[in-house]
């Protein structure tokens, strides 16, 4: 009776001496965690139940408290909160990789129709010829194309080409005459280029409207095609949301089902084009929120783009005297639908290359915004700034959502556009200064969809091949911290989700990705070519590096 009371106090003692253990889906151990929480905690490991964040901690701490079946053995690794793109194009990048002749690189309009060619015999039941990525600034005849060679080449077939910015087309005589268009056609907040009287098949902005919906209908099942392709190609670079600008609701509610239906698990923050379905299906209907779909914002247009002469500048082109660029749509337009937008509670996000665009969306956003206002009202790009407006994205807490990659693309060229002006151009760390945080996005398919590009660009200021030496404008540089914070915990705080994601503390959601070498220590000019080993989005491991 005694040798039982023995072990049963001993069995006792044992019981109350160890803590029992609580049970996990994930476990991740070895690694440096950035968690970027409120007290920027570097951490060893972390634990993961339900989709989020249980715990990070050290080793010893997490392993003793947590039983899970699936681990993650980092080795050392860096972890970081899930990649976030502040801004890009994720269902076009997805329709562009299924539908469009890939452009980019292309080192002449000859190269350019080489492409074409080979694209055209492999894809002959093509209703359309697309074409994606060409810029003739990287040409030795920086003149925009002519469509000559394309009318020779296909006359009986449609082509249009865009430009890498998204803003100019080329198109061929056969498109040209589908859409009506003659050298007498004018078309407000657009441009089509003449050369003689003659239409060279050059549209810029809105002039390409017409001819882009005619070349870019899809069927449902291309569209859900392309996005699973976007959400694959996202998650092999470590990106785990997306902010999505300029969607209609078709799109949106392909998008919905597809999360819905748990086959599309890239998180999206919408904002949507402001067509008359768009606002009575969503904005006059208030914010529109699930786990993986965020509709809040509108995306509005003030200008075009630099490299195609399209920005709205307060001076003349430097390298086009006369030529200001213009604004693709009146200031009327915009200040009704920034009404519209802030009596229903939504944020506003407008796209602003010049100077004279963001000056005019600064004035605009004035009569609604007060000082201190947490709108969270955004100027997508705010890439020419005038010296005297800086200091107003603070007085207004306007959110400048830049792209850093535009400065190492742009920065060959940008000052003949530009001349002194430069200086006041792609200028993040003065921005920065002004409510300290902005977000950064890529804006791909205008740059590469990879996030670790813009971390270097925000970084080094310098292109992949390592120009300049001591980089673009090295005094607007953002620090390793600030870069990566603008790609997570800013990120997310530009859409209004900073209190469930961008970060990896305790009740977030558990995304996050494991890379094969530190980026906030290693050289930074190793940085583009590191690797990401894992993609997990909700605690559940999406992507593999199996090399």
């Amino acid at each position: 009776m005694k040798v039982k009371y023995l072990i049963f106090w001993m069995i006792i003692l044992l019981l109350s001496s160890c803590k029992m253990k609580n049970s996990a889906d994930l476990v991740v151990k070895n690694a440096v965690i950035y968690t970027l929480d409120s007290t920027e905690t570097i951490a060893q490991a972390m634990a993961v139940k339900d989709g989020k964040v249980l715990a990070t901690g050290t080793n010893k701490e997490i392993e003793s408290a947590y039983n899970s079946k699936q681990n993650i053995d980092a080795g050392g690794h860096a972890l970081y909160p899930g990649f976030i793109d502040a801004h890009c194009h994720f269902c076009s990048y997805g329709i562009t990789k299924l539908r469009y002749a890939d452009l980019t690189g292309t080192s002449s309009f000859g190269q350019v129709l080489k492409v074409l060619k080979d694209f055209s015999r492999k894809h002959p039941g093509n209703a359309w010829i697309l074409g994606r990525g060409w810029d003739q600034n990287d040409w030795q005849n920086k003149s925009f194309p002519d469509r000559a060679a394309l009318d020779s080449l296909f006359p009986d077939k449609p082509v249009m080409l865009t430009r890498i910015d998204g803003h100019a087309v080329l198109v061929n005589g056969k498109a040209l005459q589908m859409a009506g268009y003659t050298p007498e056609t004018s078309i407000e907040g657009g441009q089509l280029i003449k050369n003689h009287g003659r239409l060279t098949g050059v549209l810029l902005d809105n002039a390409a409207d017409k001819i882009k919906a005619m070349a870019s209908q899809v069927t449902a099942e291309e569209l859900r095609q392309a996005l699973l392709k976007a959400q694959e190609d996202c998650f092999a670079v470590g990106l785990t949301s997306v902010v999505n600008a300029g969607l209609d609701k078709d799109y949106v509610q392909t998008i919905d089902k597809m999360n819905k239906d748990k086959v599309l698990k890239m998180r999206i923050y919408a904002m949507l084009s402001p067509t008359a379905e768009n606002i009575e299906t969503y904005l006059k209907k208030g914010i529109y929120k699930t786990p993986y779909l965020h509709v809040a914002s509108i995306k509005l247009y003030a200008d075009g783009a630099l490299g195609s002469r399209g920005a709205c500048l307060l001076e003349p082109y430097s390298d086009d005297g006369g030529n200001y660029g213009f604004l693709v749509n009146s200031p009327a337009y915009l200040d009704s639908l920034c009404r519209m937008a802030y009596e229903n509670g939504y944020q506003v996000n407008t796209h602003a290359i010049g100077d004279s665009a963001v000056r005019l969306m600064l004035d605009i956003y004035s009569r609604y915004l007060k000082p201190g206002n947490g709108r969270r009202w955004r100027i997508e790009h705010s890439q020419v700034v005038a010296p005297s407006d800086f200091q107003r994205y603070g007085e207004l807490s306007v959110i400048p959502a830049v792209n850093t990659t535009h400065a190492t693309s742009d920065m060959y060229w940008a000052d003949k556009r530009l001349g002194k002006r430069v200086k006041y151009a792609y200028a993040y760390r003065r921005l920065l200064e002004q409510n300290g945080w902005l977000t950064n996005g890529s804006d791909f398919p205008v740059e590469s969809i990879n996030p670790l590009y813009g971390f270097y660009a925000a970084v080094a200021r310098k292109d992949l091949s390592g120009y300049p030496e001591g980089g673009f404008q090295s005094e607007n540089a953002l620090t390793r911290l600030q870069a990566l914070k603008a790609m997570t915990i800013w990120a997310a705080k530009g859409s209004f989700e900073e209190n469930e994601k961008g970060s990896l503390s305790k009740g977030k959601v558990a995304d996050f990705v494991i890379t094969d070498r530190d980026i906030m220590t290693c050289d930074i000019d190793k940085v583009p070519a590191t690797k990401i080993l894992y993609t997990v989005s909700g605690g559940e491991i999406v992507y593999k590096n199996e090399e």
